[in-house]
């Protein structure tokens, strides 16, 4: 298979790593070293967590509705048919990254827990590197310079 055919990861794994690094920082709260510098309990973190996780579930569920009425895949492991330059791609070039890095963020304020609103930016830029990097070039490769016209327009993240 050519590198124009081929897809930009061999398995679609992120979602673990983003559930990881949650389980993680529940395991560090519970039995490790409970959070004591923010202190986010009370009324207030909980509202800003619950707006902000249902803000990550709609950008979800929009940037993959965009991709299937695009007809191009959402699997990392599947080779993109178009470049998707439509509905929440017009503002990051990846939502659905940036959704869960909000949930994240979400889930730290409802549950008060300080480790994984830690997680969320370290687990952004581990996101960075091992996967958009990836993508970036396949779609490079396949779609070329309107790719690059795309990032120059388009943030990575917001």
């Amino acid at each position: 298979m050519n590198a124009y055919r081929r897809p930009s990861l061999k398995y679609p794994w992120l979602p673990l790593v983003y559930g990881g690094a949650c389980m993680a920082s529940v395991v560090m709260e519970q039995y490790i070293a409970p959070g004591t510098l923010l202190q986010l309990q009370g009324l207030f973190p909980v509202i800003a967590g619950c707006l902000i996780a249902t803000l990550a579930v709609a950008l979800d569920l929009w940037a993959v509705n965009t991709m299937i009425g695009l007809d191009t895949p959402v699997r990392l492991d599947r080779c993109a048919r178009r470049l998707v330059t439509e509905g929440p791609y017009r503002y990051t070039r990846n939502p659905i990254y940036l959704s869960y890095t909000l949930l994240m963020i979400g889930g730290a304020l409802i549950f008060g827990n300080e480790w994984m609103l830690l997680a969320a930016p370290l687990t952004a830029l581990v996101t960075t590197s091992i996967a958009i990097r990836k993508e970036e070039m396949h779609l490079l490769l396949r779609f070329g310079v309107d790719f690059e016209r795309y990032c120059r327009r388009t943030r990575r993240w917001i």
